[in-house]
């Protein structure tokens, strides 16, 4: 059966639609539920203890707080060493160059969910970043410290990257 002129599709009431049930709609809700929460709970407790946030946020902070989130997303969705974090919901796909990983969802629902989060670096930013920006509102010099940290392992990443690149290329 097919869409008709006004966009109605008997399939759509049949339960099939979307995409057949590949997705794990209900586990990204209770995920962007949880997410919501978590910020509503923040921000409810920062103003009953009184927490002021900043007016701004200054060009060099926001500078190490995006730096930051990528290097902590890139540590967790695709460093070996926090494979353990991922393999209760993901399974191992391939090793990929500079000790990085791909590992790929596995099971159906909420398991689903959060393997697809976990493996997904663009996705667990937010998730990275609502935490660091939570932090920075409370705690800024602390939060500026561990963003810090994060940005050399990010610089030291990339200068790992041009070493062994003009090694390779000396010795042609």
């Amino acid at each position: 059966m097919t869409a008709d002129k006004t966009g109605y599709d008997e399939q759509d009431d049949a339960g099939l639609g979307y995409d057949e049930g590949e997705t794990p709609l209900g586990g990204y809700a209770l995920l962007a539920t949880a997410f919501v929460t978590g910020a509503g709970l923040f921000a409810l407790v920062a103003r009953r203890r009184g927490v002021r946030l900043p007016q701004q946020v200054p060009p060099w902070d926001l500078a190490l707080l995006g730096t930051a989130t990528f290097k902590a997303s890139r540590l967790l969705t695709k460093d070996k060493i926090t494979s353990f974090l991922r393999a209760p919901f993901t399974r191992r796909e391939a090793d990929n160059p500079a000790a990085e990983v791909t590992d790929v969802s596995r099971g159906g629902g909420v398991r689903r969910a959060v393997g697809d989060l976990l493996s997904c670096p663009f996705c667990t930013s937010a998730w990275v970043a609502g935490a660091l920006v939570g932090s920075y509102a409370c705690a800024p010099r602390a939060t500026r410290l561990v963003c810090a940290g994060l940005s050399a392992v990010t610089m030291a990443d990339w200068l790992q990257y041009a070493w062994s690149m003009t090694q390779q290329s000396a010795e042609g």
